[in-house]
């Protein structure tokens, strides 16, 4: 319980945190937020690991010269584009493996051929869709890999998508984080940037949920 307490303060108070780090370790925090984005989106063990909330924060504290921001957008990019990759490659070669089970509660095979149906129709606006989707865009990549979609095609979806996310996040955060209302009003806006970001993911569980009853 005091773990998920420290948890949850760390994820509210971004900026309290992330100006402490920026003070304590200079540049490395390019390095740390690097790491960051690159387990949040390449480790389907890490999915929990703060991803839109830090990137605006980061954006904020960009605005005031704690950070060159093109800098850590090009950093970032970089950061979720090889974490979809290494999920990719996770999914891959592993996948099928642990798929082999088909009792498994968790990883029912049955899943995995409609989702890999679904990727043929769907995996490109998925893999650009999931960017905006905590916990969705760290298995997105991985399901990918599971499901043999096309490697090119794959790249291509993942690098247009972790630039739109880093862009809408950083960006944003650069030109809005320090206007005085949302300034003074950080930790609300916080919420709301996370409540907005799984709201799609509850609504299409919803769906499916109500709409697989109702059939």
């Amino acid at each position: 319980m005091e773990f998920f307490a420290q948890f949850i303060d760390i994820v509210l108070h971004l900026d309290k945190h992330l100006a402490v780090l920026i003070q304590q370790y200079g540049t490395w925090i390019y390095l740390i937020l690097f790491l960051i984005i690159y387990c949040e989106t390449g480790l389907v063990v890490t999915p929990f690991l703060p991803g839109d909330s830090l990137l605006f924060v980061a954006g904020t504290m960009a605005a005031v010269g704690a950070m060159d921001v093109h800098v850590l957008f090009a950093l970032l990019v970089l950061a979720a584009f090889s974490g979809d990759n290494t999920n990719y490659w996770i999914g891959h070669f592993v996948g099928p493996r642990v798929f082999k089970r088909a009792r498994s509660r968790l990883l029912n095979p049955a899943h995995l051929q409609r989702t890999q149906r679904f990727y043929e129709k769907h995996g490109g606006k998925t893999i650009i869709l999931a960017r905006f989707m905590p916990i969705v865009r760290t298995f997105a990549p991985f399901v990918a890999g599971i499901g043999r979609m096309r490697y090119t095609h794959f790249m291509m979806y993942s690098f247009g998508g972790s630039v739109l996310w880093i862009a809408f996040f950083i960006y944003g955060g650069f030109y809005f984080g320090n206007i005085p209302f949302v300034k003074n009003n950080l930790t609300a806006f916080i919420l709301g940037v996370i409540l907005i970001s799984i709201l799609p993911a509850i609504i299409a569980f919803l769906r499916e949920k109500f709409g697989t009853a109702k059939a």
